[in-house]
């Protein structure tokens, strides 16, 4: 699946998808600390990633 980076947030989904993780190991490793948490959208509470998000966790995988 190709995910157009012009968006402006994006989903757990599509976040795990981009970093070749699961949902739920994304989850995980946000609740154990690994990673920074989320910010949520204020309307639903979904969690919401920017692309400058999405490139810190590659960094942080190291799949820069």
């Amino acid at each position: 699946m190709i995910i157009n980076t012009k968006k402006e947030f994006y989903s757990v989904r599509e976040v795990a998808e981009l970093l070749g993780i699961s949902k739920q190991t994304l989850l995980r490793y946000e609740k154990k600390g690994c990673f920074p948490r989320a910010k949520r959208n204020p309307i639903n509470k979904w969690r919401e990633y920017a692309w400058g998000d999405v490139q810190k966790l590659k960094k942080i995988l190291g799949r820069e």
